[in-house]
This record gives C-alpha cells, structure tokens and sequence, in this order.
C-alpha cells in the first residue's frame, strides 16, 4: 500500500528529474534524506539498526534495481552512505531516481512493518518535512 511519504518521495525525486537529470545531484538528495534518516532514528534504534534496516532495504530493492546491490559493503555497524552515492551517481537519471525512490520507499514501508505506520509517520516527521515540502530557498533549479 503506497502512502502519501511513498507517493511524496517519488515526486521529490523526480522534481526537475526530467531525462536530463543530474544522477550525481539525485544521489546527493538520496544521501542528504538516508543521513536525515539515520539522524531521527539513530537516537531511539541505535546507528546498527538503522544500517540493518538499511542493508535490508537495498538488498530488496535490488531485485528490481541490480546495480544497487553494490550500495552497501560487509556488515556495518553505521550507515555508510559513500558505495550508495557512487552507485547512484553511475546510473543514468531515470535509473537513479527509480532506484532511490524504491530504496527510500522500501526502507519506509520496512521501518511500518516493525513498529506501525502511526510511529513510523511520527519518528520520520521532520525528514519528511524537510525533504518533501518542495524546493528549499537555497536551491535555486527551476
């Protein structure tokens, strides 16, 4: 079931992700969310639940998107956003925004399995309305 973040990171991906889409300034968004991410929930999950969670969420999404699997290394115990970046940036834009758009929504849709949508909305609140109410002042692309 798509929920209204889902359906919000899809669209916050593809603003301006037009097919000439920069794959190296989606993979910055990408990070820049996964951080925001890693930051809400580090403090109540630990930094090795959110990088299981994480490793969770590309190794499923890279059944649809093989290229992520690259995305994470070994076992981290903190999420090391550095192999998700360059993949990312490898890809062409279309690939990149349908990659970190199922990532993003797959780690989403895992962290609503284990503790319930109403939590899951409360605990990502700030990076969603950081990252999904549109452009910042600062980003200046039309």
């Amino acid at each position: 079931m798509q929920s209204p973040e889902s359906d919000g990171i899809a669209a916050y991906l593809e603003h301006g992700a037009g097919a000439a889409a920069d794959p190296a300034r989606l993979a910055e968004k990408i990070v820049a969310t996964c951080r925001a991410i890693d930051d809400a929930l580090s403090p109540i999950v630990g930094h090795r639940g959110v990088a299981a969670l994480y490793r969770r969420s590309v190794h499923l999404a890279s059944e649809a998107h093989p290229w992520l699997a690259r995305a994470h290394e070994g076992t981290p115990t903190a999420l090391d956003l550095a192999p998700l970046a360059a993949v990312l940036a490898q890809q062409s834009g279309a690939q990149a925004v349908a990659g970190g758009t199922l990532l993003l929504q797959t780690f989403h849709s895992l962290l609503t399995t284990l503790v319930g949508p109403s939590l899951t909305e409360r605990l990502l609140r700030p990076v969603w309305a950081t990252f999904l109410s549109g452009p910042s002042a600062q980003d200046t692309t039309p």
